[in-house]
């Protein structure tokens, strides 16, 4: 796991170790969603839906022959900001979305406003099945 930046997966890799990068800079969701003054109250960096969208698991820097040992992303969320399970709901949702499509999704297929559109319709879904997400703005 390489949470404190991805230099360590990279060094994983390379050392031919599978490897899951979660970064705090891109899967950290008990960061904030925004600097809105609404938001609940985590933890003090903010890490916004198009921010997690943006994240490639695969590090630029990684030569190609290490590539098969990036297993893939992780996100955490850490609770202990976090009053009851509808404020972990909050704050995983949309972000959970999109990390999901960061992890299942070719590079040349991503596509933020598509995913945007389309995510319009899965926060009804969301709304359906009475998960707290964060609204879209």
């Amino acid at each position: 796991m390489s949470w404190r930046g991805t230099t360590g997966g990279i060094d994983a890799a390379r050392a031919g170790h599978d490897v899951v990068m979660a970064p705090t800079s891109h899967t950290y969701f008990d960061y904030a969603q925004s600097k809105d003054a609404n938001e609940p109250v985590g933890q003090s960096a903010v890490l916004t839906l198009e921010t997690v969208y943006g994240f490639d698991p695969v590090p630029a820097e990684l030569e190609p022959q290490f590539v098969k040992h990036v297993l893939g992303a992780q996100a955490q969320l850490w609770t202990e900001y976090m009053a009851d399970p509808k404020q972990v709901e909050y704050m995983a949702f949309p972000r959970l979305t999109a990390l999901a499509e960061v992890v299942w999704t070719p590079k040349d297929r991503k596509d933020y406003p598509n995913y945007l559109a389309r995510l319009a319709t899965h926060m009804q879904r969301l709304r359906a099945l009475d998960v707290n997400a964060r609204p879209l703005q």
